[in-house]
């Protein structure tokens, strides 16, 4: 009966043990439980935390990507309507040109009013040309050339975007060489108008090919992101289930050690029945 001694209570000493264990497991559910996380620090799980944390950061990154090529959506649309507009205006150009050209009909006083209107078209493609911007950079001018896009979550994960310039110069219909003023200035100024139309047409497709680009990446952004956090959450998140589970067994432990804990320091009194 090795147990009955009073000096080394071998009982006492082992139910504290175990229940000093239990505590610990207890205080590790509790705090998973409040905090949602079975990581909550590297001493959680050191290769586990380093992983986390660079899903972590990559989901960010990407978040960011997502939010730059939105950004270059708008701005692709912001160009796109303005060259629409500018579309419109060359579509009217033409119809005055042809107007012109037609000298059977048309007296000088005709000649004049469709001149007027034709250099406020020209007027109004270059105030379009010229204002037309996203914050502070300018679309359509010319400046815009081989401008960086980070679209994505690593470093040289980048889109160079140019938009050609379209004012009237560029495009081959500006004041100084195109007008409608007379029959043979319009029959020339026919087909500097249709080219025109051709050179924003043709803008206008490389400005809707890149929108479509940008919207596949904005598209696979997405679904990366979503991939990244349930990864992110499969390895950080606590599984309420199987912690409450946990969490109960631990408190029926500490009851039980508890009270084995009181009954094994009863057990040296037992000596003095002996000695009695």
């Amino acid at each position: 009966m090795s147990s009955l001694v009073v000096n080394n209570n071998l009982s006492a000493v082992n139910a504290y043990n175990n229940l000093n264990t239990t505590d610990e497991a207890m205080t590790t559910a509790i705090s998973r439980l409040s905090s949602g996380l079975q990581i909550q620090t590297a001493a959680d799980n050191p290769a586990g935390y380093v992983t986390a944390e660079a899903l972590n950061a990559q989901t960010n990154g990407y978040s960011t990507a997502i939010s730059n090529a939105q950004n270059g959506v708008s701005l692709i649309q912001t160009a796109s309507g303005a060259l629409n507009q500018i579309a419109n205006l060359l579509q009217t150009m033409s119809s005055l040109a042809l107007n012109s050209a037609n000298g059977a009909t048309n007296d000088s006083q005709s000649l004049a009013a469709n001149q007027a209107e034709f250099v406020a078209l020209q007027n109004q493609i270059d105030q379009i040309a010229s204002t037309t911007s996203f914050g502070t950079a300018a679309l359509l001018d010319g400046s815009f050339s081989n401008q960086v896009l980070q679209i994505g979550a690593f470093a040289g994960q980048t889109l160079a975007l140019s938009i050609a310039t379209t004012s009237t110069t560029a495009l081959g219909v500006g004041s100084a060489s195109v007008s409608v003023g007379t029959t043979a200035s319009a029959q020339a100024a026919i087909a500097s108008v249709q080219a025109a139309i051709d050179a924003v047409s043709s803008n206008e497709a490389s400005v809707g090919a890149i929108q479509n680009q940008l919207t596949a990446v904005v598209a696979n952004l997405t679904v990366g992101q979503q991939n990244l956090q349930a990864a992110y959450s499969g390895l950080v998140d606590v599984n309420f289930a199987q912690e409450t589970t946990a969490f109960t067994t631990d408190q029926i432990l500490m009851q039980s050690g508890v009270a084995m804990l009181a009954q094994a320091q009863q057990t040296p009194s037992m000596v003095l029945k002996l000695l009695g």
